[in-house]
């Protein structure tokens, strides 16, 4: 038995990205509304070219409901930059749409933790409706957990990072027959690094992967 029901029945069929941001608000798929302050959704249009995926909100996304605003985001956008992808043609979204967290220490800290398979697999009813509206050329997954939710537990980022990898449609969303994938880190690994000269360079390295794809 499923440990959770799934975000399936929250997710209305025929929707435009407007529809799925609005009925994300109420999803029970798993335990994780229950903490966290609001659906994190995504931003960008439904004729974006590239789809970024990260793993979940981070604290600061949870309280402005929107994906990547805190500091990872913004070393991402400078990565973007760098690459030659412009933000504003790129649709931003999340594996897990809700922030999973732990609080401890003084002022009762959120401290990130990572969602579980159970969760990314209750929260990929939503991805898989998001990529069948976009069918972007190329999608960066951001980190482990995001590459995991679309290719599987075996994947490694620090194996197969900065390449294509054809995209075989997920669930029964449909896609081009061109599409592929990028795998890269997570920007908020790169601002954990020890060297983060050499791991930022690295992010913007496979990002300008994705770039050459669009041309």
């Amino acid at each position: 038995m499923p440990r959770f029901e799934g975000a399936g029945r929250w997710v209305p069929r025929g929707a435009g990205l407007d529809g799925l941001r609005h009925a994300a608000q109420d999803c029970q798929g798993c335990d994780l509304y229950e903490n966290a302050t609001q659906t994190v959704f995504s931003s960008g249009s439904a004729s974006a070219r590239v789809v970024l995926i990260g793993e979940q909100p981070g604290d600061q996304e949870d309280r402005q409901g929107a994906p990547f605003v805190g500091p990872a985001g913004k070393l991402l956008d400078k990565a973007l930059v760098e690459a030659g992808i412009d933000r504003s043609d790129a649709y931003v979204t999340n594996a897990v749409k809700h922030f999973r967290f732990k609080q401890e220490g003084p002022g009762k800290r959120r401290i990130h933790q990572t969602p579980d398979a159970a969760q990314m697999t209750a929260c990929r009813p939503w991805l898989a409706a998001e990529l069948h509206i976009i069918d972007p050329d190329v999608i960066v997954l951001l980190g482990a957990t995001a590459a995991k939710a679309l290719l599987g537990p075996s994947f490694r980022v620090t194996r197969q990072r900065g390449q294509l990898i054809p995209r075989p449609p997920i669930d029964d969303e449909t896609s081009r027959q061109n599409a592929c994938y990028v795998a890269t880190v997570h920007p908020s690994a790169v601002l954990r690094a020890d060297d983060r000269d050499a791991a930022y360079a690295g992010l913007v390295s496979d990002l300008k992967v994705a770039a050459e794809v669009l041309g």
